[in-house]
């Protein structure tokens, strides 16, 4: 668990499958009243037109496009653009609970496992590590490649933590929204924030 909860948190959103993920984390991290800074790369707002049929427009964000909904009287967004490496993020001196990249595409898992990174997702990840602060990349991608797993491995032995969207199906789920619940929960663990989106094992 996160050991400074009241740190913000930072949420990257890039270009694999499941932007449905990163809508419900953003809002159930907004509802547990957490500060975040968010960033979303090309391919990640290109893959919410595709999923969730939302135009972002990443020079002039809208949370409430994002959210598909209202935005939560909580919390405290900051919303930076991709390209923007003078953000506070991309600073190891600014202090941070943990980030997550979620969903975490392959091109974004091989350039920040390999210290290659073109863009302040890239960059916020990098500092993760070399500070030894959390990270955790939410990749959804099948069948794997090769390359894809040893990257895995490569961001692993880094310090990072590799949660796949995979959801269970042992908590009774009844519904698609169940189960992105049963993923945002277990990212919310890992991050530090409280939460009871499904019922926990023996409860």
């Amino acid at each position: 668990m996160n050991d400074s909860p009241a740190l913000p948190l930072v949420v990257g959103v890039t270009g694999a499958s499941g932007a449905i993920y990163a809508r419900r984390l953003l809002e159930v991290l907004l509802q547990a009243d957490r500060e975040v800074h968010l960033v979303i790369s090309p391919s990640g707002k290109a893959v919410f037109e595709q999923e969730l049929g939302v135009a972002l427009d990443l020079d002039r964000f809208s949370l409430e496009a994002f959210l598909g909904v209202a935005p939560p009287a909580t919390g405290r967004l900051h919303y930076h653009h991709y390209l923007n490496l003078m953000a506070p993020i991309a600073s190891g001196s600014f202090l941070t609970g943990a980030m997550v990249i979620c969903p975490c595409s392959g091109s974004t898992l091989a350039a920040v496992s390999h210290s290659m990174g073109e863009n302040l997702i890239h960059r916020a990840a990098e500092v993760q590590l070399k500070e030894r602060r959390k990270l955790v990349v939410v990749p959804r991608e099948t069948p794997l490649s090769l390359p894809q797993l040893q990257n895995m491995q490569a961001i692993h032995q880094a310090g990072a933590v590799v949660l796949p969207a995979a959801p269970g199906f042992y908590h009774g789920a009844e519904s698609v929204a169940d189960l992105v619940d049963f993923v945002v929960a277990r990212i919310c663990d890992q991050l530090g924030v409280v939460n009871s989106l499904v019922a926990r094992w023996g409860s």
